[in-house]
């Protein structure tokens, strides 16, 4: 597809984001604050494209990287660009003034998308004069080789908005989650809270270890949640179907739920445990080597599952 993205802010999320786009053909110019960050975040995507290259999940690196430009001003990030992907710290008022000089300065019909995780988009475009044309576009990092994306709308956020964001989303080869309205945490941190709530009480409470815990999800619930959802795993799970699977077990689950009903203290004791076997797994100095390792399993299963795809169906 052929339009011009921004990308505004050229951290981790930015330089994934600006590699998601790329990858699809699409001119991208890079922006951020600090001097020289921009071209520092086009120069890292090398090693990460050749690892594609390598993976079977593009032809060449070249293109890719022909097409992302670093650029001084926010004036030029911005001329003519379709979309814009705001990546910046989670900070609230950083964002307020951000957004505010994004939509004065951006073609009135420009999207403005938000990268945070965790900032519902009304706290910051409430005060905006084109606040109908925002929305958040959260990834799961990074979005270059995990699709999902979560589309969020401020209650001003214009349905065309929404409409032209999922074709946009979907166009560049992402799988949009199209949320009616906002909500703390939108729908992928709730989901991964309430499973990292459930490791850290296990874990404190000294029924297993942080390895036993990753180990059961790498090696069971994960497999099956690679290519299908836990609604369509339930749905699979009962002869009769979900109806089935909820008559049959859900007292079950009910009879757990007191039981879950308090959070563990992160940073109490159990981080303490939980810090140092994962220090024993993987040393501090090694975390960068560990992150690419990551990248790679990625890439591997993003190859096995277009492969399997095109051999099975969706």
């Amino acid at each position: 597809m052929s339009f011009a993205v921004a990308i505004v802010g050229c951290g981790l999320v930015g330089r994934a984001w600006a590699i998601a786009f790329a990858r699809a053909e699409t001119d991208v110019r890079l922006y951020d604050v600090t001097p020289g960050a921009a071209a520092a975040a086009i120069e890292r995507t090398g090693p990460l494209l050749d690892d594609m290259v390598a993976a079977g999940l593009l032809k060449t690196a070249a293109p890719v990287l022909e097409r992302l430009r670093p650029v001084e001003t926010l004036e030029e990030a911005l001329a003519a660009a379709a979309w814009v992907q705001e990546s910046v710290p989670e900070d609230l008022e950083l964002k307020r003034q951000v957004w505010s000089e994004l939509d004065a300065k951006a073609p009135p019909l420009t999207i403005l998308a938000s990268s945070t995780s965790a900032i519902v988009p009304s706290l910051f475009t409430d005060h905006l004069k084109r606040r109908g044309r925002c929305l958040v576009a959260h990834p799961l990092n990074p979005p270059y080789l995990i699709p999902a994306v979560e589309l969020v709308p401020a209650p001003w956020t214009g349905k065309d908005t929404m409409a032209r964001a999922f074709r946009v989303m979907g166009a560049i080869g992402m799988a949009p989650i199209v949320m009616d309205k906002e909500l703390d945490g939108f729908v992928m941190n709730r989901l991964q809270g309430a499973l990292l709530e459930e490791a850290f009480r296990l874990v404190e409470g000294g029924y297993c270890t942080a390895e036993d815990v990753d180990r059961g999800l790498k090696h069971g619930l994960a497999l099956r949640w690679s290519f299908m959802g836990p609604f369509e795993t339930i749905d699979l799970n009962a002869p009769g179907g979900v109806r089935d699977y909820c008559e049959r077990y859900q007292h079950i689950y009910e009879n757990l739920f007191a039981a879950m009903q308090r959070r563990a203290d992160w940073t109490g004791p159990v981080l303490d445990k939980i810090e140092a076997e994962r220090r024993r797994m993987v040393p501090a100095e090694k975390l960068d080597e560990r992150q690419r390792w990551r990248d790679q399993q990625l890439m591997a299963l993003a190859a096995h599952k277009k492969s399997a795809r095109e051999k099975i169906g969706d």
